[in-house]
C-alpha cells in the first residue's frame, strides 16, 4: 500500500516527483487554497490565472497538471479542485479534502513520491488528506497481466500506485498529527482489505476461502476466530445458512472473529452478509444482473475489516464480527420457492423467493450474535435493490429498533464522509410477511421492499438488544468511472462508519 508520511518541508522545498496543491471556486474565479502559498509565489502570484488559462475552474475532483516554475524542487505541480471555497472564517470540509487527495493520488499513478500541500489546519484535516490519498491510490491487480502472464517492469512501474504521499505541514513530532496519520494508515489498509475481498472473482473467493482469510488475519492480529463448517451448521440447526448454501458445491460457513480489550466494558456485535456469489438460486436473476454479484459479500467484508481495524487501533471496546458466508446457486439440491426452513432461532420461514437469501443467512447470524448479549448489534448487507431505488448508488439506508441509535449512526456516517439516510420501519408492512404455512415468509409487499427486509431481520434480534441495519446495496460496488477516492469496483462502504462507532463506544459517547 502507499506509504504515508508527515513532512515539515514546504511546497517549494519538498523533494518529490510532484507537489499537489488545492484550488477552489471563488466568487471571481479560481482561488488558491491555503498550503499552496509557496507554489503561488514561484509563479509570481499568478498560479490561479495560469490554471484558469489551462481551463481549470476549481470544481471538485478536477485535476490540472503543469510544469513547475523556477524555485520549486518538484518538477510537476498538480492542482486539484476542492469545490466551492469556504467562507472567510471557515475551514475546508474534511470530506472535500479527502476527495481531492483521492483524485490527486489516482492521477499520480506511476509516481514514486508526491507532496500534498493541501489545507492542513489541524490533525483532523491531515487525517482526511491521508485517508483520501491512501484510498485514492488503491488498485486491484491480483489477476492482471500484460497479455503474456508475466508483465514487464516498465509497464508495472507506469501502472503502480503512488508509492509515497507526504503530507506537508503535517508536524511529524506532534502527538495529535502522528496519531492521525497512524489511524489513517490503519483505517485505509482495512478499507482496502475489504475492497480486495469484494473485487475477488467468485471462483477465487468462496465461503471456505473467505473463512481462511479470517483465520489468517486472526493469527496476525491476535484475534479469536471460530469457523462453523457445514457439519456444525447442520448439527446446530442453522437452517437459514444451510438452506441458502445447499445448492452450491462449496458449503456455507459461519465465522466468529473477535477482538477483546482487557479494560473494555462495552461490546459491539457486527454481522455481515457474506454471499460470495448470488445467482438468485432457483429464482434466477435475469440476464445483466449476475455479472457483479461477487460483491454480495460486501457486508461481511466490511465487518471483517472493521474488527481488524479495531484491533490495529487498540480500541477500548470489544468488537465481535459474525460473517454469514454462503453461495446462492441453482441446482437439484437447492432450496425451492415454497420450501420451509427452520432457522437457528427455531422460527420457521417460508421461502417465497430464493433471491431474498441475504436475510436468511443474516437471521441465523443475528440470533447467534444475540446469545452473547452485546450492548448493540449492527448488521451490514447489500440486501435490497429497493434501497438502491430509494437512495441511489452512493447512499446507504439505516434502520434500527431504537431511534436514538439510528440517529447516532447517521451522524457518525456523515462525520466520516459516508453518505447515509435514516429509514423508517412501518409496522403495517409486517403483515405482508404472514405465511399460511410458517411463522413468517421471506417476502412481503413489493413497495417498500427495503423496509420489509429490515422488518424481517428485526424478528431475529434478541429481545432488549439495541440493533441497527445498514443496507449498503447502493454504495458497496461502484460500476462507473472512479471519482474522488472511490475506485471502480468494491468500495469498502460502511467500514469507516463501523470503526467510528467502535471508537465512540470505547469513549463512552453512546451511553
Amino acid at each position: 500500500m502507499t506509504a504515508l508520511t508527515l513532512s515539515t518541508s514546504s511546497a517549494a522545498t519538498v523533494r518529490a516527483d510532484a507537489v499537489v496543491v488545492g484550488v477552489a471556486k471563488g466568487a471571481k474565479g479560481v482561488v488558491v487554497a491555503p498550503g499552496a502559498e509557496a507554489v503561488d509565489k514561484a509563479f509570481g502570484g499568478k498560479l490561479a490565472a495560469v490554471l484558469e488559462t489551462l481551463g481549470a475552474s476549481g470544481a471538485e475532483g478536477e485535476v490540472t497538471k503543469l510544469p513547475a516554475a523556477d524555485g520549486l524542487k518538484a518538477p510537476v505541480v498538480l492542482a486539484v479542485g476542492l469545490g466551492e471555497a469556504p467562507g472567510k472564517d471557515e475551514d475546508y470540509d474534511p470530506e472535500a479534502l479527502r476527495r481531492a487527495a483521492g483524485s490527486a493520488a489516482r492521477a499520480l499513478t506511476g509516481t514514486k513520491k508526491a507532496g500534498f500541500a493541501l489545507p492542513v489546519e489541524d490533525a483532523e484535516a491531515a487525517a482526511a488528506v491521508g485517508e483520501g490519498a491512501l484510498l485514492g491510490a488503491y488498485t486491484f491487480t491480483a489477476f492482471r497481466s500484460n497479455g503474456n502472464g508475466q508483465g514487464t517492469k516498465k509497464n508495472d512501474a507506469k501502472s503502480a500506485p503512488l508509492a509515497e504521499a507526504a503530507i506537508l505541514g503535517g508536524k511529524p513530532r506532534d502527538k495529535e498529527f502522528k496519531a492521525a496519520a497512524e489511524r489513517a494508515q490503519a483505517l485505509a489498509a482495512e478499507i482496502n482489505r475489504a475492497r480486495d475481498l469484494i473485487n475477488m472473482p467468485p471462483n477465487a473467493l468462496d465461503p471456505k476461502t473467505f473463512a481462511a482469510e479470517a483465520q489468517a488475519a486472526a493469527k496476525e492480529f491476535g484475534l479469536k476466530v471460530e469457523v462453523l463448517d457445514e457439519k456444525a451448521l447442520k448439527k446446530g440447526g442453522y437452517g437459514g445458512l444451510m438452506g441458502v448454501g445447499q445448492g452450491a458445491e462449496t458449503p456455507p460457513r459461519l465465522v466468529r472473529i473477535a477482538y477483546t480489550h482487557p479494560k473494555a466494558d462495552k461490546t459491539l456485535a457486527l454481522v455481515g452478509k457474506g454471499i460470495t456469489y448470488d445467482s438468485g438460486g432457483i429464482s434466477l436473476k435475469p440476464a445483466g444482473h449476475n455479472e457483479t454479484m461477487k460483491c454480495d459479500m460486501s457486508g461481511a467484508a466490511a465487518v471483517f475489516a472493521a474488527v481488524v481495524a479495531a484491533a490495529r487501533l487498540g480500541l477500548r471496546v470489544n468488537v465481535t464480527g459474525w460473517l454469514a458466508l454462503a453461495e446462492n446457486m441453482p441446482s437439484g439440491s437447492a432450496t425451492r420457492p415454497g420450501d420451509v426452513l427452520t432457522m437457528y432461532s427455531g422460527k420457521t420461514v417460508e421461502v417465497l423467493n430464493t433471491d431474498a437469501e441475504g436475510r436468511l443467512v443474516l437471521a441465523d447470524a443475528l440470533t447467534r450474535a444475540s446469545e452473547e448479549t452485546p450492548d448493540a448489534i449492527v448488521d451490514v448487507a447489500t440486501l435490497t435493490g429497493a434501497m438502491v431505488l430509494a437512495l441511489g448508488n452512493r447512499t446507504f439506508g439505516i434502520m434500527a429498533n431504537d431511534d436514538a441509535f439510528r440517529t447516532s449512526i447517521h451522524e457518525i456516517a456523515e462525520e466520516v464522509g459516508e453518505q447515509s439516510w435514516p429509514m423508517p420501519m412501518p409496522s403495517e408492512l409486517r403483515k405482508g410477511m404472514d405465511s399460511p404455512v410458517a411463522d413468517i415468509a421471506n417476502m412481503g409487499e413489493r413497495m417498500g421492499g427495503g423496509l420489509v427486509a429490515g422488518l424481517f431481520l428485526k424478528e431475529f434480534v434478541g429481545e432488549g438488544i439495541t440493533w441497527a441495519h445498514l443496507d449498503i446495496a447502493g454504495p458497496a460496488f461502484h460500476e462507473g468511472a472512479p471519482w474522488g477516492y472511490t475506485p471502480k469496483g468494491g468500495t469498502g462502504s460502511a467500514v469507516r462508519t463501523l470503526v467510528r462507532l467502535a471508537e465512540r463506544t470505547a469513549a463512552g459517547d453512546l451511553g
